[in-house]
């Protein structure tokens, strides 16, 4: 687990993935529809913050403050968490490439591609 500094506040980190974060003195850990009826049943609010036209709202829901007292519990919630962050992850689209690495791919093939297209 790490700890980044971000935005006023921090990301908590496992293996590269961030599911939980930390405002205000408040941890807030990652949901989606797989864990999220836990939070929803203790009434636990989602994490939002004001940007320039309306106030933003994030998929990451206040930790119950129980769980600082239950070592065991804490990891069931972060276990969860993190493996909503995972998921989130893997539902994004791989980068795309730029206009740029793709001129430069086609003049490395002679401009084969475009000409394949045309017939």
């Amino acid at each position: 687990i790490t700890v980044k500094r971000m935005f006023g506040g921090a990301g908590v980190y496992a293996d590269g993935v961030m599911f939980g974060l930390i405002a205000d003195d408040t941890l807030f850990l990652k949901v989606d529809d797989k864990n999220e009826a836990g939070f929803e049943s203790e009434g636990l609010e989602r994490f939002r913050y004001e940007g320039k036209a309306r106030p933003i709202e994030m998929s990451y829901r206040r930790a119950p403050e129980r769980l600082f007292d239950d070592d065991e519990e804490m990891c069931e919630w972060a276990s969860g968490a993190l493996a909503a962050a995972r998921r989130a992850k893997a539902k994004k689209p791989a980068a795309k490439t730029t206009g740029k690495r793709k001129s430069i791919a086609a003049k490395a093939s002679g401009g084969r591609a475009s000409a394949k297209k045309r017939s």
